[in-house]
């Protein structure tokens, strides 16, 4: 794969699929995002924002299960994304995965929206 090309990359149980919309990059992470799977997340967000996506938008709605270490990775493609003065908007989120970030508080720090149609809706002028 090109290192700037959207594309599908997959481990086991879970499956990352990468795709550009205007300024924002969309990720999609289908299965379970855990301390096993989660290096598969990190490493297409962090190369979003090196080719200049600095709106990450994740369509969380085929993600089944997050915990701590995929938390983690989320957080950690904020900071990068708001450094170079972009952002996470998370769309979509399943009950399971959503009640991870009340539990911790994380939705507090992440812009949130109930589906990737309106997430992609939202987009400053560039």
């Amino acid at each position: 794969m090109d290192r700037g090309m959207p594309g599908s990359t997959s481990r086991g149980r879970l499956t990352v699929d990468v795709r550009h919309q205007g300024v924002s990059a969309v990720v999609t992470p289908e299965g379970e995002l855990d301390h096993h799977t989660a290096e598969l997340l990190r490493e297409p967000l962090e190369r979003c924002v090196a080719d200049g996506y600095s709106r990450l938008v994740i369509d969380c709605s085929r993600l089944d299960f997050c915990d701590s270490t995929g938390l983690n990775v989320l957080l950690g493609a904020r900071l990068k994304a708001e450094a170079v003065g972009g952002g996470v908007h998370l769309a979509g989120m399943l009950p399971v995965v959503a009640r991870v970030f009340e539990i911790t508080g994380a939705g507090a720090v992440f812009t949130v929206h109930d589906d990737l149609d309106a997430a992609l809706s939202n987009v400053p002028e560039s």
